[in-house]
């Protein structure tokens, strides 16, 4: 018999007993309709290798990691090539989380997986807003005619929960059409003073969070399919989070990591750390 001991793939502090979880973790390995560098669909694995790196404590929550009750579910399976199967699967996937009484954490993938994750999360929670982290708009009506692309994610957000409960951090780069669309239905959130107001606002609506790593700057995240300079760096990317621990913040995911466009690693380190803190903050 072995003897081990082994390194465990899962998570760091992740609870093998799902029925006492909060949130259940769940891999997104999809990324099918990336417009530029593909490599999203790694990150999910990458990540949890990393997070073994990271300490279980956070100063900046003063909470020790072991205090949240997650799971670790694993990576999803896809079906290489079939988009329409790889978003039913998500969106059943995370239905199941809901109707056990929990929470989804989706990590890795492309932005598109935010779609089929919010589509399950509608059905539990009318009311949904969604607090979207970002360096690009993603409110393209379509994308080399495909409506379903990472590219229009938020538009396709939109059409399911209301262009009143959408609320865009970070971003900096959209055509024009989309910028217009911005400031006609006042969805860009441009100074924190502004958030805390808004999110004060919105205190006991549902929340869910999505946090595509480009926001931050190239220079902190080198590791995503399509760079954009002059984002936040950690700190302030943090700073903005925690404008929404009083919130209701019932599901979240993180997502557009490529981790093979940074071979020093401090990407996917960048990544699990803020998942963690995600996890701590809202967990």
């Amino acid at each position: 018999m072995l003897s081990g001991p082994f390194l465990s793939k899962n998570w760091m502090c992740a609870t093998d007993d799902y029925t006492r979880c909060d949130w259940v973790m769940i891999g997104l390995p999809y990324d099918g309709t990336c417009s530029n560098k593909p490599g999203a669909r790694f990150a999910s694995q990458a990540m949890r290798t990393a997070s073994w790196g990271l300490e279980e404590y956070s100063p900046i929550a003063d909470r020790d990691f072991n205090d949240v009750k997650f799971f670790d579910a694993g990576d999803l399976e896809f079906s290489l090539g079939n988009r329409e199967s790889s978003l039913n699967l998500i969106e059943n996937n995370v239905r199941e989380i809901l109707k056990d009484g929990k929470k989804s954490f989706g990590i890795g993938g492309e932005h598109l997986v935010t779609y089929p994750e919010i589509k399950a999360y509608k059905e539990k929670y009318p009311n949904l807003a969604v607090v979207h982290f970002d360096a690009h708009c993603d409110l393209r009506e379509d994308y080399l005619g495909e409506k379903l692309s990472h590219a229009c994610v938020m538009r396709r957000v939109v059409e399911l929960v209301g262009k009143e409960n959408l609320y865009q951090i970070g971003i900096r780069s959209g055509e024009i059409e989309e910028y217009r669309w911005m400031k006609e239905n006042n969805t860009l959130i441009s100074s924190m003073e502004k958030a805390s107001e808004i999110f004060g606002k919105i205190k006991d609506q549902p929340v869910f969070i999505t946090l595509d790593v480009d926001v931050l700057d190239t220079s902190v995240m080198p590791a995503t399919g399509t760079q954009e300079a002059g984002g936040m760096t950690v700190n302030e990317l943090i700073s903005w989070l925690l404008l929404l621990r009083k919130n209701n913040v019932v599901g979240m995911d993180l997502v557009e990591l490529s981790p093979d466009y940074d071979a020093s690693g401090a990407s996917t380190a960048t990544a699990a750390k803020l998942a963690r803190e995600m996890l701590i903050y809202f967990g």
